[in-house]
């Protein structure tokens, strides 16, 4: 079953007397408990579609349909509240509430929403577990490194037991061995907890994480890799490098 689905979605811009088309004509489908990647050379409308798919930006034409709802129906409100209670969001820049502990971070969508903490207490404790911070659960984003502070934002994605997780660049901020935990924490994600996820990356070696990896250039879905039957991590890197290549030549 399809959690996401974008037909014909396009996206311009008007910049002075002239157009500018971040992405033209995507369709786009990502099913339950999938894992994929979407990469392409700067500019191509790797963010322009994460935003899109995530209800923050509105397309100029084609329609997002997010968990069965057509965005194209819904109000400004309307699709606030879908984002709340059905995405997930990581970005690279961690946007943790400074004066707020770890926990409170992870739970404050719950508290926007107006939800009983008490009964998310053992989703809590799990989620904390799978990101190995159960033990700094009352440190403040300030006494955390940049991967403690990205995994607080993982586990905010996840609380809420969201339709689908879009994380855009979430290794860009990051030294590799820290980016490598991190898509490594969202592979956990996908197979322990059954969540859907998207990312948009540069790295060759965060998208080898996926399932799928789809590529754009200029705007356009240009081809996409699945790796069900493909285990090696090298083979999978030379497959993604290879196509990088081409995209960018």
């Amino acid at each position: 079953m399809s959690v996401l689905e974008t037909n014909c979605l396009d996206k311009r811009y008007e910049i002075g007397e002239h157009a500018v088309d971040a992405l033209v004509d995507v369709d786009f489908v990502v099913e339950e408990r999938e894992f994929v990647a979407i990469m392409g050379p700067s500019g191509s409308g790797k963010s322009t579609l994460l935003h899109l798919i995530g209800g923050l930006d509105q397309p100029t034409d084609g329609e997002v349909t997010l968990n069965g709802q057509r965005l194209s129906l819904m109000n400004d409100k309307q699709i606030t509240l879908l984002r709340r209670r059905n995405i997930g969001f990581v970005f690279q820049f961690f946007n943790l509430v400074p004066t707020l502990t770890a926990e409170e971070n992870i739970t404050l969508p719950l508290l926007i929403d107006g939800q009983n903490l008490r009964q998310y207490h053992d989703r809590l404790d799990d989620i904390l577990g799978l990101i190995g911070l159960a033990d700094r659960r009352d440190h403040r984003p300030e006494q955390l490194s940049g991967g403690e502070q990205q995994r607080v934002a993982l586990a905010r994605a996840l609380i809420t037991q969201p339709a689908i997780v879009l994380a855009d660049e979430p290794t860009g901020n990051l030294d590799s061995k820290t980016g490598t935990a991190i898509m490594g924490l969202l592979r956990r994600s996908c197979d322990e907890l059954g969540q859907t996820t998207v990312v948009v990356t540069h790295d060759p070696r965060a998208a080898s994480t996926a399932d799928r990896v789809v590529f754009l250039r200029d705007g356009q879905i240009d081809g996409e890799i699945r790796f069900e039957s493909i285990a090696d991590q090298a083979q999978r890197l030379h497959l993604i490098i290879d196509k990088m290549e081409i995209l960018e030549s």
